[in-house]
């Protein structure tokens, strides 16, 4: 019964994570990029989901390689490991953090044409 409680709990939090924080490391190696992204509630580690994504080989796909409900740290732990794994495999991989799209830089506005005076160009 408690193993039904926990999974029915589970089913609930879940959904919510779309909206979650998330620590993603990105990961190329020649043309193929992968991801592994920690996702959890807004101000909180646990309960979080490490989900891995290869974004070349499956596009719009990912797959939940762990999830912690109580133990802090645990999918930071797993995701570091990974990471260190696909670099072992010599892939280049660089941390970013995702809880936000990045801003894009304003543009700069272009400098007004000098005036010059009417027959002069």
């Amino acid at each position: 019964m408690r193993k039904f409680s926990l999974i029915s709990s589970l089913l609930f939090i879940i959904p919510g994570m779309a909206l979650a924080d998330e620590s993603t490391t990105r990961c190329t190696y020649g043309d193929m990029v992968r991801r592994v992204v920690i996702m959890s509630e807004p101000g909180v580690s646990v309960p979080c989901e490490v989900h891995y994504f290869k974004d070349t080989e499956a596009p719009g796909e990912d797959q939940v390689l762990w999830s912690a409900s109580q133990q802090s740290g645990y999918c930071e732990e797993k995701a570091a490991r990974l990471v260190e794994n696909l670099q072992g495999w010599g892939w280049d991989c660089e941390s970013a953090a995702a809880a936000a799209p990045e801003a894009a830089a304003p543009a700069e506005e272009p400098e007004a044409p000098a005036e010059t005076e009417p027959g002069e160009d």
